[in-house]
């Protein structure tokens, strides 16, 4: 073997030696790491930020449905009345009717030959053309009021056919609704297990915070109360809550009434710049204002709301300062 192929073989051998060295040496590929809890945290606030809005859109919907139920109803009351009293009229007339007509002339004959004199027949005569006119004209009033109801009730029942229609449309969206809320639940659960999410219910250790009196402290007092009870979207209470629904309820205890739906409550008030105690607080301006917590007082400096998160969260306290601001409102 010449020295020239010796020496190539043994700087073979010496690469084949480092590169197993190397490969030795070398770090092992990462796994897929599992994700963070700020990521988790972000992940679930997008996937929410698109599933509210179809929430506040049932909220809306459903609403509207029981408001159309409970109009008709209250118009149905009013109509009971008219019906009987146009049918009673009708029969009081007709039995006039059939007294005076019954014998035609005859019986005029023998009215006159069995009344005390020809005056006495046509006075009565006359009372009964009065009252059986009388009679008549209450028909017309009482029908007319009664047809003016009669089509009411028709676009009514026609509003409240084309409002189920939407309401059943919405229950469909509704099953795919819980599957994505299913997923955001088991989220959480693997970012917080069993525990409370989303860290303590209070910040710090009253609420509200700060207190004003008045009807805002009762309807932030209630608010506060429901710490700790359970996301459920379209609840309204006394169990479980959605944003909207416990804005709802909390200022219903005040004696204000509020819609279960979060852009209309952006316009049961008024506007202001500076919060007290009981204001409504919105947010998301860009994003169709999906949201609506209640403005309890300041807590270190910042701003503090109570308010029903979402699905796999409880209602607690929160700072305002942690979502997209669109305003706040005070009822009125």
């Amino acid at each position: 073997m010449t020295p020239l192929r010796t020496a190539s073989r043994s700087f073979t051998r010496a690469l084949v030696l480092i590169g197993a060295l190397l490969v030795g040496l070398a770090p092992a590929l990462p796994a897929h790491a599992e994700p963070t809890l700020p990521e988790i945290e972000a992940q679930i606030a997008k996937e929410w930020n698109q599933l509210e809005p179809l929430i506040e859109e049932y909220n809306k919907v459903h609403g509207e449905l029981k408001k159309l139920q409970k109009k008709a109803a209250t118009l149905d009351a009013k109509l009971q009345p008219l019906r009987m009293t146009v049918e009673t009229t009708r029969t009081r007339v007709g039995v006039i009717a059939a007294e005076y007509y019954k014998g035609g002339r005859n019986t005029e004959v023998n009215a006159l030959l069995g009344s005390g004199s020809p005056q006495q027949f046509a006075d009565q005569l006359m009372i009964l053309q009065q009252i059986a006119h009388g009679k008549q004209e209450q028909i017309s009033a009482t029908s007319e009021a009664k047809a003016k109801f009669d089509v009411e009730k028709a676009a009514l029942d026609k509003a409240i056919t084309d409002q189920k229609a939407k309401d059943e449309e919405m229950a469909k969206k509704k099953q795919a609704i819980e599957a994505d809320m299913s997923k955001l639940q088991a989220l959480r659960l693997k970012a917080y297990g069993s525990g409370a999410p989303g860290g303590s219910y209070k910040i710090g250790s009253l609420c509200p915070a700060t207190a004003i009196g008045g009807k805002g402290q009762t309807a932030a007092t209630w608010a506060c109360k429901q710490i700790g009870k359970s996301y459920v979207y379209g609840a309204d209470g006394p169990d479980t809550f959605d944003c909207s629904g416990l804005t709802q309820w909390a200022w219903a205890k005040a004696g204000v009434g509020l819609s279960h739906y979060t852009k209309a409550q952006w316009g049961e008030g008024t506007r202001v710049s500076t919060p007290q105690t009981g204001d409504l607080v919105f947010f998301y301006p860009n994003d169709g204002l999906h949201h609506v917590g209640m403005y309890v007082g300041t807590v270190n400096g910042r701003r503090v709301m109570v308010h029903a998160p979402h699905t796999g969260d409880v209602v607690r306290m929160a700072y305002i300062d942690t979502m997209p601001l669109a305003g706040y409102v005070r009822p009125s």
